[in-house]
């Protein structure tokens, strides 16, 4: 429908979900307007890895060059001991060859600066956070700078605790893993052994990964068991029976540069969208980080929706099709790194031993089928 193209789009949210469809829909041929609460596009965490499915989208959005240009390439994912001592190994250069894009490493910070400026910032209201949606035949945004703006649609990429969400649905319910998370970004020039290569070490209720962004930077993450985290326990002391590497990565980062967070999800819903209105991202589907794929998901949300949004379609057609194609495999991933959350932080000496004996003997052929199904975007948009 030709109206369609003439609708006022509103996006609220500026992270790389907001970000991504914006472009999307944008290169579909339509306007569309961010509404960021941030008084700038700012970063929120540390690094990030933007895995396959999601590069192969970058790819078809014309902007993998410069994400690859800017980020650090990972061809190899190992899951270790304590010790660095390999569990499991996952090669992905079966994966380049097959889809013909890496996985990178890159800051959050530049991913989103790339994608804003690809949009253009003029299609960017920073300082906007949504106090209040009115519905009738359009939508009435109120925001905190007592502004308010008219939207014929309305995408909610405002995250885990959307308002669009609990407004317009009033739906979801956040889950607690009782895991707590630092993350950081540190400048070291010893790691050239860890080129091109992402690391998670398992201990017992902890665990720290790692991987390189640029030639100097490695982004880490460290998680823990709140039933580990001692009473004014530096992150240091809590980790100091880890491989030296790894306490030194910890220590020769400046603790400003030290973010902490607790491990949350959204227990899976079943309606993203309303009329015109969607959910996407974490707004919809908000997952643990242990499969590495939260803002991979909400790329392909972005995907699917600039795909369908160049056919000749109702927003009502277009969000329940969006709906009813992405629900099954964002679930499969919440609920799959939930599971996998869990299992890495066995604290029992024995469920220890178990879990790594089972991961060290997985056949190959189960890993690389779990990574295509990841990977796989080829979605039936008819």
């Amino acid at each position: 429908m030709n109206n369609l193209r003439q609708m006022k789009i509103a996006i609220i949210g500026g992270g790389i979900g907001g970000l991504t469809t914006a472009l999307a829909l944008k290169q579909s041929g339509h306007e569309v307007t961010i509404y960021e609460s941030a008084p700038e596009i700012k970063p929120v965490g540390a690094g990030i890895i933007m895995a396959n499915n999601a590069m192969q989208i970058f790819d078809k959005l014309g902007v993998r060059k410069t994400i690859e240009n800017a980020g650090h390439k990972i061809s190899n994912i190992k899951i270790t001991d304590a010790q660095l001592n390999i569990i499991s190994a996952s090669d992905l250069t079966k994966f380049e060859k097959k889809y013909g894009v890496y996985n990178v490493a890159i800051h959050r910070a530049e991913l989103q600066k790339i994608l804003a400026n690809e949009i253009g910032f003029q299609n960017i209201q920073l300082s906007k956070r949504l106090l209040q949606i009115e519905q009738k035949s359009d939508f009435k945004l109120t925001f905190d700078d007592n502004t308010s703006i008219i939207a014929d649609i309305v995408i909610g990429a405002d995250g885990i605790k959307s308002v669009v969400r609990n407004q317009l649905f009033g739906t979801g319910t956040i889950r607690d893993t009782n895991q707590r998370c630092w993350r950081g970004v540190s400048e070291l020039d010893w790691t050239s052994k860890y080129n091109h290569e992402a690391f998670e070490a398992w201990g017992k209720g902890k665990r720290f990964g790692f991987v390189k962004i640029s030639n100097k930077e490695v982004y880490w993450y460290a998680v823990i068991n709140e039933s580990l985290r001692k009473n004014n326990a530096n992150i240091t002391e809590l980790f100091k029976d880890f491989h030296p590497e790894i306490v030194k990565i910890i220590l020769e980062t400046p603790k400003d540069k030290i973010i902490f967070s607790d491990i949350i999800d959204l227990q899976p819903i079943n309606q993203w969208q309303k009329g015109r209105v969607c959910l996407i991202g974490d707004a919809a589907h908000a997952t643990t980080p242990n499969m590495g794929q939260g803002a991979c998901q909400a790329v392909e949300d972005a995907y699917v929706l600039g795909k369908l949004f160049r056919q000749r379609k109702s927003a009502e057609e277009v969000f329940a099709k969006y709906e009813k194609l992405r629900m099954k495999k964002a679930h499969y991933i919440v609920n799959t790194s939930w599971t996998i959350g869990k299992v890495a932080h066995f604290q029992n000496n024995v469920a220890v031993w178990l879990r790594n004996t089972l991961v060290k003997i997985m056949p190959k052929s189960a890993n690389e089928k779990q990574l295509d199904k990841v990977f796989n975007i080829d979605y039936e948009i008819t």
